[in-house]
This record gives structure tokens, sequence and C-alpha cells, in this order.
């Protein structure tokens, strides 16, 4: 298997942002499989033709996120994500909600607020 990424360098997003949200897709998916290694930062640099930084940025987003997982001079990995990633929305949501009230929004108005950021984010 080979990680195919393609990064647009006219895309709105920047590069390390592309380099993560595919990989982070991607391991969602199981195209990425747990335990799969990632190239090195530097290999993955070379190839695709950025500088070492900005994988290393995108590995340190994807690694305190969950989906992946440093095990030192052994490489990178892909973690099992979906949990963990579940579990931070879930918090996350809580924690919205928490906010919402005390601001005394109303049900409604909480959920087109989340509504509106989500098709923000999503371009939907």
């Amino acid at each position: 298997m080979t990680l195919k990424i393609a990064i647009d360098q006219e895309a709105a997003s920047a590069p390390y942002e592309q380099l993560r949200a595919q990989i982070a897709e991607r391991a969602r998916a199981g195209v990425l499989p747990v335990g799969y290694k990632l190239p090195t930062v530097r290999g993955l640099a070379e190839d695709l033709g950025l500088a070492a930084n900005t994988v290393a940025k995108a590995y340190r987003a994807l690694e305190a996120d969950g989906v992946i997982e440093t095990r030192g001079r052994n490489g990178t990995f892909v973690a099992a994500a979906g949990d963990a990633a579940e579990r931070r929305a879930s918090a996350a949501a809580q924690a919205y909600t928490e906010e919402v009230r005390r601001l005394g929004l109303s049900r409604d108005a909480a959920l087109a607020a989340v509504e509106d950021a989500v098709r923000a984010a999503y371009g939907d």
C-alpha cells in the first residue's frame, strides 16, 4: 500500500492542513489501517515537495488528535483513531452545550450556530 497524498498549492487551506486532513480521513475510513507505518517526516516532505517542518506540523496535529502515534525510533503509525476522535467530538459538544445554556441561548439558536459553523467548515 502506498500513501497517495495530493497537495494543491493553489488551495485556500495550508499544505500542512491538506496533509493532516487527507491522512485523518483515510485513517478514519480504514484506507490506512490501524498499525500502518507512515513515511518519515523527511521522506514524505521530499516526496510531496514540502518543507520537513510542514510535514512535522501535520504529524503533530494528527498525533494530538489521536489519529497517529509515534513509537520513538520505530516510526509513526496509524492509531485506532475512531474512538478517540468520537470521544473528543463528544466532549467538545458537551462543553458547547454547557456554554450556550449559560449564555441563555435557546435550543434552536444553539443548533443554528452549530449548523452555520459546520456549513462554513465543510463548505456546504
